[in-house]
């Protein structure tokens, strides 16, 4: 199964197609941490990580992982979880997983600069939640009710391309 990212603004799977939002510096071939842009090409995803707190049934093939408070994405070029789910400590800089806001009470990784991690290179690209389709910091993202027909599409073998 193949999820396909076109025109900037519209994933399509299967017969679905969904509004996204991307990066605010666009796509790109060339990604480096912290411009704000959405790797181009095709990637593997991860397990589905969401906030059980907010977010009781969910319908998917995934493998599904309870964010909890002290769970963190490494995005510090200087540590060995550099892209990776890390706990959370003040030694490496991390993007927090459990927020204040909605955004990421869903959220799947997408594996890229991930088997063979290089620091710099990029990390925590995400399809996660929006509201209102702002520009991310060069994650995906989709409405919820658009996340649970999707969950609902995929499986550990799905693959999202990024044109």
């Amino acid at each position: 199964m193949l999820i396909y990212l076109k025109n900037k603004n519209k994933l399509i799977i299967d017969d679905f197609v969904f509004k996204c939002s991307l990066g605010k510096g666009g796509t790109t071939n060339k990604k480096i941490e912290g411009d704000l842009k959405t790797p181009i090409g095709k990637y593997e995803i991860g397990s589905l990580y969401y906030r059980a707190d907010r977010i009781q049934k969910i319908f998917t093939k995934l493998k599904k992982i309870k964010i909890k408070k002290k769970i963190g994405w490494c995005n510090d070029i200087n540590s060995k979880k550099y892209n990776k789910k890390m706990k959370i400590s003040k030694k490496y800089k991390y993007e927090k997983l459990f927020r204040n806001d909605y955004k990421y009470d869903l959220l799947i990784p997408i594996k890229y600069n991930y088997k063979k991690t290089i620091p710099g290179k990029g990390s925590a690209i995400f399809l996660h939640l929006t509201k209102n389709y702002k520009p991310t910091s060069g994650c995906v993202a989709i409405s919820k009710n658009d996340f649970f027909i999707l969950l609902r599409l995929i499986n550990n073998k799905t693959k999202i391309i990024i044109y």
